[in-house]
């Protein structure tokens, strides 16, 4: 069982987690493990597992790019450890900024609206695919741009970070 199917909600790229707070707490009162406590260890077992799963998903829910990873890696486009070769465009794209940091010549301000803009330019083109709905609809050509998106804005996260 997938996180989609935990929630029973179709697979998609954009979960609204607001939406999901009643399943949740309803999923929790039902496998919450402390009403198995007169069941089999097996029973006992399979609700804390339950459990288990259900706060991953809802942590994944709560974080947009975990769920894009999570969907991605649900549709075998995207390893755990994945060795992701980003395209040499927007390398160069963000190598004057890379170049600031390493000179530790930051504007940070600058450096912050530069990333916001980059971020902006990136998630124009997979912005219909991500928002769109169901992934059942979407051909792995789609989804392949959403897997280059969310390697693009990660680098661009951990410059971000660096800035700050």
């Amino acid at each position: 069982m997938n996180y989609f199917e935990l929630f029973d909600i179709p697979v998609q790229l954009r979960v609204d987690a607001g939406q999901l707070a009643p399943r949740f707490f309803e999923l929790s009162r039902k496998f919450h493990p402390d009403y198995f406590i007169n069941e089999s260890p097996e029973v006992q077992q399979e609700a804390l597992d339950n459990s288990a799963m259900l706060n991953r998903a809802w942590k994944t829910f709560q974080q947009p790019d975990e769920t894009l990873k999570y969907v991605l890696q649900l549709k075998g486009l995207l390893e755990e450890e994945e060795k992701f070769k980003l395209p040499p465009d927007f390398l160069m794209e963000v190598m004057e900024i890379n170049e600031q940091l390493m000179d530790g010549t930051v504007d940070k301000a600058a450096v912050t609206a530069s990333i916001d803009n980059i971020q902006k330019d990136i998630y124009g083109p997979v912005k219909e695919i991500v928002e769109g709905g169901a992934v059942a609809d979407l051909s792995e050509e789609k989804l392949l741009q959403v897997k280059v998106y969310y390697y693009k804005k990660k680098y661009l996260d951990r410059i971000r970070k660096q800035v700050v």
